[in-house]
This record gives C-alpha cells, structure tokens and sequence, in this order.
C-alpha cells in the first residue's frame, strides 16, 4: 500500500484527490492538510510516502522543499511556482504535472507535432473563476513545446476566467488557405484523477527529480 497525504485537502482538486486515492485499492489516506482544517503540511509526512499538492502558488514551492528534506515524494500538481531550483534536495523525489488530465497531454504532444508544419499560431486557456495563476501551467507548457519544436506562438496567451468553466485549452495554428485547431475540454475535475494516481504510483522510480510533465509516465 502506498500511503497518501493531501495537501489543500479542503479545496475542490485536493477534496477530489482525496476521494480518488480512497478509492484506489493500492493506496491508503493517511492525512489531510489544509489550514481550513487546521492541518499543517509538516503534522501530516509522518506515516506518508506521497504528497499530492494542490494548493497555491505562494506556498507550494515551500511545501514541496518540506517534502523532499522529509524524504517524502511529492506529486506536485499546482501552478504558477517554479521548481527548479529543488533539484537535489533531499531523498525523495518531485513530479510536477502543469495538466494531469490524459487528453491533455496528447493536446500537447499533437501540437508539438504540429508546429514544425504550421508554425504560426495562438493559444486561448478557459478556466474557473477561482484560478489563481494565468495563463495556465498547461498553457506555458504547451508554449515552450511548440517553441522547443519550432513554432511561433503569438503573444499574449489569451487567459479567460468565468463560472461554469472547469479547464480547457485550445491551439489554433493558421497557415496559407488554412487553419488548424487543437482543443481539450476537461468538464470535470475527475479528469485528472488517472494521471494524479499514475502518478503517485510512479514518482518513487523517477530518474530525475523534479521531473516535469505527465507525459514521462506514459
């Protein structure tokens, strides 16, 4: 059994990991920290091998440096920080995922694909009213892939925050006579929970720490 805490347990992702990793029949829930439920991160590494973050992005950079000098893995899915500066700390492993929905990846990867072909295009990210950072993580990442891959990604990346919306990312390159459009919906939040599980299951057998995107698991 891999034992499982959750931090920003209370909010709508953490609530929703937590019911995920319940559900597992390989993983048990052994704490959950959130300050609206007067848990600290730090009153919950004891008894657990990963942490799923979901917090915010001026606090989860820290909590991930608690994890790793705890010897505790961590799957690091909030936005907005950058983690690169904790390669080589501690004993544990980091595994940052900017999207862990399936379709997304594939979003990514179809657009990286597509980029050498049909350089020129835009980016238009939906997201909740609630989202703190913008543009999204998956946004930014999908950016530096097309640019990685020789494309031209038209600046601004277009942020929208409304009710109603959960996450969803559209590509849209334009050539001569022709566009193409490269669109993920995610019309709930259950639509990570493969990939947060994956990766819970996986960042023990990293090779590199942190290692970035949901697509070096699959």
């Amino acid at each position: 059994m891999i034992n499982v805490a959750v931090s920003g347990a209370a909010g709508r992702m953490g609530q929703t990991v937590c019911e995920a990793v319940e559900g597992a029949e390989d993983m048990a829930l052994v704490g959950r920290a959130d300050p609206q439920l007067d848990t600290a991160l730090q009153d919950v590494l004891g008894d657990t091998d990963v942490v799923v973050d979901f917090t915010t992005p001026d606090t989860a950079l820290d909590n991930a440096r608690q994890c790793l000098e705890a010897g505790v893995h961590c799957v690091m899915g909030t936005t907005g920080a950058d983690f690169s500066g904790l390669e080589g700390v501690g004993s544990a492993n980091l595994f940052v995922a900017p999207n862990f929905a399936i379709g997304a990846v594939l979003m990514m990867q179809a657009a990286r694909m597509v980029a050498p072909h049909m350089p020129e295009c835009e980016i238009v990210e939906l997201h909740h009213d609630r989202k703190l950072d913008a543009p999204s993580g998956t946004a930014a990442r999908t950016a530096d892939l097309i640019r990685d891959a020789g494309g031209n990604v038209h600046e601004p990346i277009h942020s929208v925050r409304l009710p109603g919306l959960v996450a969803h990312h559209e590509v849209l390159f334009g050539g001569v006579g022709q566009t193409l459009s490269i669109r993920h919906d995610s019309i709930s939040r259950e639509s990570f929970m493969p990939g947060v599980l994956l990766a819970v299951r996986r960042v023990a057998d990293l090779e590199r720490s942190p290692t970035i995107g949901l697509e070096n698991l699959l």
